[in-house]
């Protein structure tokens, strides 16, 4: 099982001009902004479970690391985080 990013909306403050998850995640197009919500969102069949954004968005905390049932493609919420992937790992095809 791997993991993928879950922005959790009332903790996002990308309306406020935060965008630091979106910059920084290495997959394009993986983390966009929802402009109804003006929240990031998580693009699940794109993102490869690297963690970096996770990890730039530490002060506030609006992202967590869930595994993905693989037969369905959805999150498993409330379940064990899995290992995370390394940039290497990740992207190595």
């Amino acid at each position: 099982m791997y993991n993928v990013a879950y922005v959790h909306d009332d903790k996002c403050v990308a309306e406020k001009g935060c965008r630091l998850c979106i910059i920084y995640c290495p997959e394009a197009d993986t983390i966009m902004m929802d402009l109804e919500k003006m929240k990031a969102v998580v693009v699940i069949p794109r993102c490869k479970g690297c963690d970096l954004c996770k990890v730039v968005c530490s002060t506030h905390n609006a992202i967590t690391m869930h595994p993905v049932n693989q037969s369905t493609g959805e999150i498993i919420m409330g379940a064990k985080e899995g290992e995370a992937a390394g940039l290497g790992q990740a992207y190595a095809g």
